[in-house]
């Protein structure tokens, strides 16, 4: 790991008894693959566990928030906040890509930034927490993790239009270039994970990444957005 894991303890609310299960959640397949290491020590188990304990507390959470809510509301709000867009989200609040440990190849393709792989390491600290802590832990730190994402479906904040938000404010500037070109392609054919710069003007704002180009081309615009680039 690049830094100490203290900061992380306390910014996810859980200061774990076992370091090793914490190191566990933020190992990648590609170190345990380049190190020859034990399958179990890379966090895909984890993550397994941490996306049903995480769809279980979010699903109590809006169950009890919304009582006169019907299912099929419940049920759209909890894929907005349980997505891999708002789980990016809060692993970039985290700074979690900085503790990921990972394999040469995936450091050198921009690992540590990548939305699934940061994504999949919400999931699987979560699934860590529970496994050492229980339910009640899991649920605290799943929900002091999720608060912001949480917060903005509430507020029907959660898969907005970054797109056309950036175009609206290009257009008011007076401004019309805007151009989203495929930086990188990785993974097979089957799981392909697109990056994609935004630029306005031919100069950069942004960039984002997704399974599929739409989506990458609104997590450059999404990025755009909250950085204040605009």
């Amino acid at each position: 790991m690049l830094l100490s894991t203290e900061r992380l303890s306390e910014a996810i609310g859980y200061r774990f008894e076992d370091p090793e299960l914490l190191k566990t959640a933020l190992t990648h397949s590609s170190y345990v693959n380049e190190n020859k290491l034990h399958y179990n020590e890379n966090n895909e188990r984890l993550e397994f566990l941490g996306d049903a304990v995480l769809d279980a507390v979010i699903s109590e959470y809006l169950y009890r928030k919304y009582p006169e809510a019907e299912e099929g509301s419940l049920t759209k709000q909890r894929a907005a906040i349980v997505c891999e867009q708002a789980l990016h989200l809060c692993a970039r609040k985290l700074d979690l890509g900085q503790y990921l440990v990972l394999g040469k190849g995936e450091e050198h393709n921009g690992g540590r930034t990548r939305p699934s792989m940061n994504a999949d390491a919400v999931e699987a600290i979560i699934g860590a927490v529970f496994l050492e802590g229980g339910w009640e832990k899991a649920k605290e730190a799943a929900l002091h993790i999720l608060k912001d994402v949480i917060r903005e479906a509430a507020m029907g904040h959660l898969n907005r239009d970054y797109k056309s938000l950036v175009q609206e404010k290009i257009q008011a500037k007076g401004e019309s270039d805007i151009r989203y070109e495929v930086i990188r392609e990785e993974g097979p054919d089957h799981n392909k994970t697109f990056t994609v710069g935004l630029s306005v003007g031919g100069k950069v704002l942004g960039h984002g990444s997704g399974k599929s180009k739409k989506e990458a081309e609104q997590q450059a615009a999404r990025e755009v957005i909250e950085n204040g680039e605009l």
